[in-house]
């Protein structure tokens, strides 16, 4: 890779890309920020969508016109796939990928252009960016985009999730839905296996997106007979959360209280506003049994009234999670 001589303006821009990117106004504030040491004329960020497997283009300036299937096509060239194993940005008209930039760009006057892999920790792909001018780059622009490419892959990270500013304690696994049931990764949390190997938490997440709860808690008896902590919160997903989503989030857990799993049945069935008999017919108990297992948990749960006791029972996701 070629050597950059860092001087005072490099700084600030690298700087200044990564401020835009974290926190700024995103991808113009931090082309805005390159601009001051490449003379970028156009630029186009394409994401990659895990879920789909499809490129599109996302953000973009400088052009005439963006062509819907350029990105798609682009990223099925050859000279890319390779640039994507070396990093390297590939130049505009390289060989295989002249027919590309003789339909989509030279006929709108740009004579020089690069297009840059971009990786979030540098294995993660995340989608690509186009940067072109009418005049000839200067020989460190390609040196420059690799430098800052880690950073700008943010932009085009569709796993990103905006959820509950409270977030999750740690230990959990975590992964997105959309209301077609579609499913994506959470950027910053392992993905959940025993979701994903669920075919109900799609059903669960389309569920609680139609709801106005901002957030739902539960106890879920997954397929291998183990108790899990589940979390639902509210999420925008895809570029800037701009589908409405859920994430849902688990982690192992032992029953609380000293709970009995045929407890916790009793406990949901009482936060349902069930009575006694009512709970007997649908766990197909005795109302005396029922009546048993309520002293227990009473008595486990410090309450002295069914009010009480369904007030901590959801405010502490102790009942069953609903799955459709």
């Amino acid at each position: 890779m070629d050597q950059i001589t860092l001087n005072t303006r490099h700084l600030h821009a690298f700087t200044e890309v990564g401020f835009q990117v974290a926190g700024g106004s995103g991808a113009h504030g931090a082309m805005t920020a390159l601009r001051a040491i490449i003379p970028i004329e156009a630029y186009d960020f394409v994401a990659f969508d895990p879920a789909t497997g499809r490129h599109r283009s996302l953000v973009s300036s400088g052009y005439a016109r963006i062509h819907e299937e350029a990105a798609e096509e682009y990223a099925r060239l050859d000279p890319y796939r390779r640039a994507m194993v070396s990093r390297v940005p590939l130049a505009m008209g390289s060989p295989g990928t002249e027919v590309w930039f003789s339909r989509h760009l030279a006929p709108y006057g740009w004579r020089a252009g690069l297009t840059a892999p971009l990786f979030v920790d540098g294995s993660r792909y995340t989608g690509l960016l186009h940067v072109n001018s009418r005049e000839t780059f200067p020989p460190q622009t390609s040196t420059v985009l690799i430098a800052v490419s880690g950073a700008l892959a943010h932009i085009t990270d569709l796993t990103r999730c905006v959820i509950d500013p409270l977030g999750l304690p740690p230990g959990f696994h975590a992964m997105a839905f959309e209301r077609c049931g579609r499913r994506r990764a959470v950027a910053g949390w392992p993905a959940s296996e025993a979701i994903e190997g669920e075919a109900a938490m799609a059903g669960l997440a389309r569920d609680f997106i139609d709801s106005r709860e901002l957030s739902r808690r539960g106890l879920w008896l997954d397929g291998t007979g183990r108790w899990r902590e589940v979390r639902v919160h509210r999420a925008g997903v895809g570029f800037n959360g701009a589908i409405q989503g859920a994430v849902i989030a688990e982690r192992p857990c032992t029953l609380p209280y000293d709970l009995t799993a045929r407890e916790v049945d009793v406990l949901t069935r009482v936060a349902l506003g069930d009575s006694n008999p009512q709970i007997a017919a649908t766990l197909v108990l005795s109302v005396r049994t029922v009546t048993t297992h309520l002293e227990h948990i009473f008595a486990k749960l410090g309450c002295d009234s069914r009010t009480r006791l369904t007030t901590k029972v959801l405010s502490e996701g102790l009942c069953h999670l609903d799955l459709p």
